[in-house]
């Protein structure tokens, strides 16, 4: 989730729970605490598939957070061995902080590592979108009100509710992406369409409109648009993997590391001379968040990988999103998959692009 959320959950957790002993001293003590996590951003790696995979790595780990959590509790009652709240009381308020923070990443179809050092695929549930208002802003109003207040009486459970709030939110949006896989592989199996592999993810700012990709066995996958209050079957195109151009990937690292990191939710597009590897988890329709150059097609008509670079191609903007918001509640007209297949991924400058490698 975005800075914000995260020192606000972080903020609202610490206050509500040692709030009376620490003032408002507790909301600034949470909020920072809330953001330790996402410090790993500051560490610099050689290309940007490498930091996009080790970001939410170990700083997000479960152990490493616990560990941490002991000895920050050992040094405070070290330090202030009188404070007026017990050991384990800190250490579950520090603990708390610390591992919502990556929960709640989790929750993001990102890919967060919660059991580093294990290799296990990242956490990557879905539930909700990077920015979520109504996620936040009920937790924003909880803290700001606890701090114009103090941490005293009905602060406190101001603070309380916020979080049994966002909890509670969580799992609505997890019941509506169930919901929403649901319907989509209904409609596919009404359309005798077999699949391989399914997933929705959350639309931008809002968990009622969702993206569901689906892969097929020959090689193609499916986005289709379902929204909490649709009546119809959801509208939905068939787009290429182009899995042949990533032969000339096998066995790169990083191109190993992208496959483990997104669970090979990855298309591969020739654009001119470059070898483009999408990440279909993130994104709307046509538009993918991360790119990244990863081959290059050579003078002597040979494909050679390359250190991945970042693919900035057209970004989606405001009338995309006014036109997400409003499929929430009108399934006509349908979102324009075709228009954005054609201006943000298959010609990302408005020409088809041929390569002499193939």
């Amino acid at each position: 989730m975005d800075s914000i959320t995260q020192a606000v959950l972080g903020a609202a957790v610490h206050g509500a729970l040692l709030g009376r002993a620490q003032g408002r001293r507790a909301l600034l003590y949470g909020a920072a605490l809330g953001t330790l996590p996402d410090l790993d951003v500051f560490v610099r790696y050689a290309d940007p598939v490498s930091t996009m995979t080790y970001h939410r790595g170990f700083s997000h780990s479960v152990f490493v957070l616990t560990a941490l959590a002991a000895l920050m509790t050992w040094l405070i009652r070290k330090r202030w061995p009188g404070a007026p709240y017990s050991g384990p009381r800190l250490f579950t308020t520090a603990w708390l902080v610390l591992v919502t923070h990556v929960l709640l990443d989790a929750f993001t179809v990102y890919g967060t590592q919660i059991f580093w050092p294990i290799a296990s695929t990242p956490a990557s549930w879905a539930a909700i979108f990077i920015i979520d208002p109504v996620y936040t802003v009920p937790l924003l109003g909880a803290v700001l009100f606890a701090g114009a207040g103090g941490l005293r009486g009905r602060s406190v459970a101001v603070l309380t509710w916020a979080l049994v709030f966002s909890t509670a939110y969580l799992g609505f949006a997890l019941g509506n992406r169930v919901l929403a896989e649901h319907r989509v592989s209904q409609a596919l199996r009404d359309q005798g369409i077999v699949v391989t592999a399914l997933r929705a993810v959350p639309m931008p700012i809002n968990t009622l409109v969702w993206r569901v990709i689906a892969k097929t066995p020959d090689g193609h996958y499916i986005e289709a648009v379902t929204s909490l209050f649709d009546r119809a079957p959801p509208e939905w195109l068939r787009y290429p993997l182009n899995l042949e151009a990533a032969r000339v990937l096998s066995g790169v690292p990083l191109h190993e590391r992208l496959r483990w990191f997104t669970d090979d939710w990855l298309r591969y597009d020739v654009v001119g001379d470059a070898l483009v590897v999408s990440d279909l988890r993130m994104g709307i329709p046509g538009q993918y968040t991360f790119r990244f150059k990863m081959a290059q097609c050579g003078a002597g008509g040979q494909w050679q990988a390359v250190k991945p670079s970042a693919w900035a191609g057209r970004s989606a903007g405001l009338p995309e999103l006014e036109l997400i918001l409003r499929r929430i509640v009108h399934q006509q007209p349908a979102l324009p998959l075709a228009d954005w297949a054609d201006a943000f991924l298959d010609k990302p400058d408005g020409l088809p692009s041929p390569s002499a490698c193939f």
